[in-house]
């Protein structure tokens, strides 16, 4: 036997693949977790519990799925724009913009399933719209309360390819509202509001008479009525498709992604983002608008594009830069020089710019790529930064947002609404990825139970709980023991049910009519309870707590801070409710216990001693935990949009709890002939080192936590805790096993940071 003393110092490495569990030969494996939930960690190496979010406001629908888009002014001057269904609404400084007692809202033509292919760009108060079944809109504020949105007037282009047979177009007259007639099929109906150029002229189609005949209004007059040749229809129209991106490029506007033009990119004149305006025909100069398609040997429409040293171009079948033939030459329409960087290929997802880095999600949606110049290969590298972690986007990403202070981290939201956070400090090689569960209630779902005599015999119900193990129960259409029993004059199926969930250990059941409510009887924070059945119209089963994160975003508020801003889907009292929250921030420094912000959705109460908190609603049948001056509280449940105190307080918190998990991997210690991997061993002591925290459980498994003690004698039971700074000793009750996890828990709305953990183990070295 062996004693043997192991040291943890930084969690830099983050949530690691369960494939790497027997990679102990990694660099990155003792900085590494095997879970890591409701953690950040920080540069520095320690891993923080995450803050909670403060309860913004109601979605104006909350039957439909929403998404946020931030609008920066400047690093002072920032909003939230809630997009849903055909509308805008603003938020600042964690409310609603209002005018009159209204929420002030804009008429948008997106439709909810189009949202999150609408892809923007910011100059200032004006923001640029795409989505490629709309013209491009532009948003603009004019004051806090008043907002616009209009449909961009591109007057001049861009155009398609000049035509190149023999069809001609003929306008009736130079100038006003015309006729253009084409000797032969030309147009159709989704061409009005479609511009067409002839010879040096310009009109827009405002009527479609047939497939050679339209009604314009010119622009910019014909030279004549002659019939021409020498025409072109414009790029952008609902025929052709509207572009499908857009950013900003040393003083452009550039669009691309037409469906009719999907590798083409559509660059405005220097300085003059809505003149396309590319001089057909004349003397081109540096500044003029440019029009350029990838050449490839298959068509990859364009996914995505980057403004960073160069611009960058994401397609779907490869990564391409575009320069003015160097990094420092600026592009004109003369230069222009685009040359592929890699064969990866992007999701229909916008990139994000850090630094001179893009980070992209790969087609699939699960491998999140660092596009960066790398000065060996004398040109960009696109490495996996998921190689490690590949289960982390495990469903896909549907939407990324970066926040550069206080610490830059990742927010991805992933498919089945867990929000993915990743430390990102290139330059100190931090690279790490960190899960978060929103708070709701853990193991709880239910069954409702309908049209008794169709459910057929020996039906299953599978109860997967939330630490993954299931249990299956079945149907009967005859009284048989360990069946619940169904036929058409036996009206107490739900009763029946539940009798036999009741009978297992592992659950409980109520029943409400027809509805089965269960609940596991220890619940884990690792997951939750999740049912399935053989009938789902007569069995129709519901997750009734996950809380399911379906859009990010982030903007600054100052010099130093971002907020994270994100829209949940909960079920509140029966009822679908999707709910914009802010991530509330920790101040390491701060040891006020009374400011602790640990719990979701959460309200807060300051004022006069009281023991009644009202406001809130947005909770209402759901059972919130309590921070009251400083101090834990009990749990209550919230009726009538409040709760009752046990006692009276003049700070209070209120909200939904969450578990803070972390599991480190496999401890690797030395052994007389060499690692301890897969060796009996028991780790009989750890030490914990934490910085301003106060609560937490550590121990071999979740069954065995020991729950460290810092409230002493001289702390009044109603008051709050000085957080604590500096090294705890727990002695481990677990047995001799091969494994050797440490598993470290916060589930009290409080603050935990583990700087780093050093467990002492025996090892048999037979």
């Amino acid at each position: 036997m062996a004693r043997v003393s192991v040291q943890l110092t930084n969690f830099t490495a983050g949530e690691l693949s369960p494939r790497l569990d027997g990679r102990n030969d990694l660099s990155k494996y003792p900085s590494g977790c095997k879970t890591l939930e409701n953690f950040i960690v920080y540069p520095h190496g320690s891993a923080a519990r995450r803050s909670g979010t403060q309860f913004i406001s109601e979605v104006k629908t909350s039957a439909n799925k929403t998404r946020l888009i931030p609008f920066e002014f400047s690093t002072t001057q920032t909003y939230i724009l809630e997009f849903g269904n055909q509308y805008i609404r603003i938020y600042k400084d964690k409310g609603q913009v209002q005018s009159g007692g209204s929420a002030v809202e804009i008429a948008t033509p997106y439709l909810t399933a189009e949202l999150f292919d609408i892809k923007f760009a910011q100059s200032a108060d004006v923001m640029y719209i795409v989505h490629p079944n709309h013209a491009t809109r532009k948003l603009s504020r004019t004051s806090h309360i008043n907002w616009t949105l209009t449909t961009c007037n591109f007057t001049n282009g861009p155009f398609q390819d000049t035509n190149t047979s023999t069809t001609t177009l003929t306008p009736s007259a130079t100038t006003g509202s015309v006729t253009i007639t084409a000797s032969a099929n030309t147009f159709v109906s989704t061409d009005v509001d479609r511009l067409v150029r002839i010879g040096d002229g310009i009109a827009k189609i405002t009527g479609f008479t047939s497939a050679t005949e339209v009604n314009a209004t010119t622009s910019t007059d014909f030279a004549n009525t002659n019939a021409s040749t020498n025409f072109s229809l414009g790029a952008f129209s609902t025929t052709t498709g509207f572009p499908s991106t857009v950013t900003f490029f040393e003083q452009r506007l550039v669009f691309a992604g037409t469906i009719n033009q999907p590798q083409t990119i559509f660059f405005s004149k220097s300085g003059d983002y809505e003149n396309m305006d590319a001089n057909i025909g004349g003397t081109i100069s540096d500044s003029d608008a440019i029009i350029y398609t990838i050449a490839s040997n298959q068509v990859n429409a364009i996914r995505f594009m980057t403004a960073t040293r160069t611009l960058i171009i994401g397609t779907a079948g490869g990564e391409f830069s575009v320069s003015g033939g160097g990094a420092d030459v600026a592009i004109t329409p003369t230069n222009i020089l685009i040359k592929k960087q890699s064969n990866h290929g992007a999701a229909n997802l916008d990139a994000l710019a850090v630094g001179n880095v893009t980070l992209f999600m790969q087609r699939a949606r699960r491998k999140m790529r660092e596009l960066a110049y790398n000065f060996d290969v004398d040109g960009y590298i696109a490495p996996d930064m998921t190689i490690l972690a590949e289960h982390i986007t495990e469903g896909g990403i549907t939407q990324m947002a970066y926040q550069q202070e206080p610490n830059q981290i990742i927010w991805l939201v992933r498919g089945d609404g867990e929000l993915i956070g990743f430390t990102y400090q290139r330059e100190q090689q931090v690279t790490a990825w960190h899960r978060h569960i929103f708070g709701g209630k853990f193991g709880e779902a239910t069954i409702t139970v309908t049209d008794f005599a169709n459910i057929a015999d020996n039906t299953k119900i599978v109860l997967t709980k939330s630490d993954g193990t299931s249990t299956t129960f079945n149907s009967a259409t005859s009284a048989t023991s360990g069946k619940f029993h169904t036929t058409s004059s036996n009206n107490q199926t739900a009763t029946n049910l539940k009798t036999l969930i009741d009978a297992d250990s592992n659950f409980t059941a109520t029943v409400s009519t027809n509805t089965v409510t269960i609940k596991e009887t220890t619940p884990q924070s690792t997951g939750f309870l999740t049912i399935t059945t053989g009938d789902t119209t007569r069995l129709a089963s519901t997750d009734e707590g996950k809380a399911i994160c379906e859009s990010v975003a982030v903007i600054p508020t100052d010099d130093t801070e971002y907020e994270v801003y994100i829209i949940m889907k909960r079920t509140i009292n029966g009822s679908t409710k999707r709910y914009i929250e802010v991530l509330n921030t920790f101040d390491f420094t701060e040891t006020d216990n009374t400011t602790f912000n640990f719990l979701d959705s959460q309200l807060d109460y300051n004022g006069s001693a009281t023991t009644t908190i009202s406001g809130l609603s947005h909770l209402e049948g759901q059972t919130v935990s309590i921070l009251a001056d400083g101090a834990t509280h009990a749990d209550k449940v919230v009726s009538s949009g409040s709760i009752t105190l046990d006692r009276s307080s003049t700070k209070v918190k209120v909200g939904l709890s969450y578990t803070s998990l972390l599991q480190t991997m496999r401890i690797d210690a030395g052994a007389r002939d060499g690692t301890s991997q897969s060796k009996t061993k028991r780790i009989y002591e750890i030490t914990i080192r934490l910085f301003e925290s106060v609560g937490v459980e550590v121990g071999p498994d979740l069954n065995n936590l020991e729950r460290i003690p810092f409230r002493s004698s001289a702390n009044a039971m109603d008051q709050g805790i000085t957080p604590f700074t500096g090294d705890k000793e727990v002695e481990f009750r677990g047995n001799y096993e091969t494994d050797g996890f440490v598993f470290v828990r916060q589930t009290q709305p409080l603050p935990l940071t583990i700087l780093s953990l050093y467990p002492r183990l025996v090892t048999n070295d037979g």
